[in-house]
C-alpha cells in the first residue's frame, strides 16, 4: 500500500479521514453536556420556587443565559453527531442524504428555537 494508507492510520483516520474526530467530538460534547447538565439541575434546585416569575428572573441573570446557550448548543450538537453515525451506518444512497439534510434543518432549527427564548428573557428583564 502506499504511504497515504499508513499516514492515513498513523492519524487514526478511516476511509472517510474524519472518524477520529468526530469521536472525540461525541465524548467531548458528551462530558460538556455532564457538566452543565449538573450546574442546570444543581442551580435548578437552588431557587426557592419553580414558578414562572422565579424561573424567568434566575434565567435574564447574564451567569445563568450564558450557561443556558452553552447547554443548549452543546447538546444539539451532540444529538446531531450521535445521529449522523446512525443514519450513516443504516440509511443508504439517497435516503441517506435524505435524512442528513433533515436532521441538520432539525437540530439547527430547534437550537435556534431554544436559544431565542434564552436571549428574549435575558434581553427582555424581568417586567414587574
Amino acid at each position: 500500500m502506499g504511504t497515504g494508507t499508513n499516514i492515513g492510520r498513523v492519524r487514526g483516520l478511516g476511509s472517510a479521514k474524519s472518524g477520529t474526530h468526530h469521536w472525540w467530538m461525541q465524548r467531548l460534547t458528551a462530558g460538556g453536556n455532564i457538566l452543565l447538565l449538573l450546574w442546570f439541575v444543581f442551580s435548578l434546585l437552588k431557587l426557592p420556587a419553580l414558578d414562572y416569575g422565579n424561573v424567568v428572573e434566575w434565567i435574564a441573570s447574564p451567569l445563568v443565559a450564558v450557561p443556558l446557550l452553552l447547554l443548549v448548543c452543546n447538546t444539539f450538537w451532540h444529538f446531531r453527531l450521535g445521529l449522523q453515525i446512525v443514519i450513516e451506518d443504516y440509511q443508504h444512497e439517497y435516503s441517506r442524504v435524505v435524512a442528513l439534510v433533515l436532521l441538520n434543518f432539525y437540530t439547527v432549527g430547534a437550537a435556534a428555537l431554544a436559544i431565542f427564548a434564552i436571549l428574549k428573557i435575558a434581553f427582555r428583564g424581568v417586567v414587574a
